[in-house]
């Protein structure tokens, strides 16, 4: 698949997935930025901000195998990987597979399940396998987790760990509808009579694995690869910073730059696309200093400071 073809896909996609997402192209292009890189995305916002519906969407729209977990404090690993069953017709125990067993996996309040279970879902967004009773049982590519949690309830709640923080190539928000948007939720709501809404299928799971593996061409020169180092540095050796990104942090973005070019129908990264996807690829990688709550200092913060303080390389000519 060429790079142009990558590109035309992924409008494709976009625009079936605004069916039912009104007016956050940008939010969509990133959530698509971490399915072409494959890795994993961390939706975090309010409830009712279609967190929900954003992943159903781009199943329907590529035809992946869809499951969804709803993590709670009671959750166990064996909900999460499936377990083996004793089977009296044949006096043996086989394997049930759990709802990890897919190809995009909705993580719904993935905070609320406890450490245990963190732990298993960590091994498969990881190593992209489930250990089970001793027996490795790997899963089908692709494998993606879109997780959302709910920033403001605290309640029943436990932490994201930072290396399973680390596993998320991007972490996003989707935000309130303008005024002009919502009514047109509203709209289409009205001229469809029904609240689900069903997306035609514009691309298949042999057509994204080859869209993933097309990004391997779009090139990296060593001044924009340096840009991403020095940057990915800056956040270390910032003072409201505790521990800095990690190379994965890196890595992140080189493949979220690379897929913001093969989007733009282009075969090399400019710092303009390591601009616009630095945020969302290294922010949730930080650990703040203890005392700045207080100001309400932000991961985000210090990735724009760095942004702003590490020299833009010139574009080659």
């Amino acid at each position: 698949m060429t790079l142009e073809e990558v590109g035309a896909v992924s409008s494709r996609v976009l625009d079936e997935v605004e069916r039912a997402i009104v007016g956050k192209r940008e939010q969509l292009e990133l959530i698509l930025l971490g399915i072409l890189g494959d890795g994993h995305v961390l939706l975090e916002d309010f409830p009712g901000l279609a967190k929900t519906l954003i992943a159903r969407s781009f199943a329907q729209a590529t035809t992946l195998q869809f499951s969804r977990i709803q993590f709670t404090p009671d959750l166990m690993p064996s909900d999460v990987t499936g377990s083996s069953i004793f089977n009296q017709r044949t006096s043996d125990f086989e394997f049930r597979p759990g709802p990890i067993f897919t190809n995009l996996l909705l993580a719904d309040e993935i905070n609320r399940a406890p450490p245990k279970t963190q732990a298993a879902l960590l091994e498969a967004m990881q190593e992209r396998q489930v250990t089970i009773e001793g027996g490795t049982n790997l899963l089908d590519r692709p494998f993606l987790v879109l997780a959302t949690q709910n920033p403001i309830e605290y309640e029943g709640t436990y932490p994201l760990p930072e290396a399973q923080l680390d596993r998320f190539l991007l972490r996003t928000g989707v935000g309130y509808p303008s005024r002009e948007d919502e009514w047109q939720v509203l709209e289409r709501r009205l001229e469809r009579e029904v609240d689900e809404i069903e997306l035609t299928a514009v691309a298949d799971r042999e057509t994204l694995l080859r869209m993933q593996q097309a990004l391997e061409r779009v090139h990296v020169s060593e001044q924009v690869g340096l840009y991403m180092v020095d940057l990915v540095t800056a956040t270390r050796t910032s003072a409201r910073s505790q521990v800095g990104a990690s190379p994965r942090g890196t890595l992140a973005l080189m493949k979220l730059g690379r897929g913001r070019a093969a989007l733009d129908g282009r075969d090399f990264v400019t710092p303009d696309d390591v601009k616009a996807v630095a945020v969302p690829a290294l922010a949730h990688r930080l650990t703040l200093r203890p005392e700045l709550w207080v100001q309400r200092i932000t991961g985000d913060d210090i990735v724009r400071e760095a942004l702003e303080t590490v020299p833009t390389p010139r574009a080659e000519a």
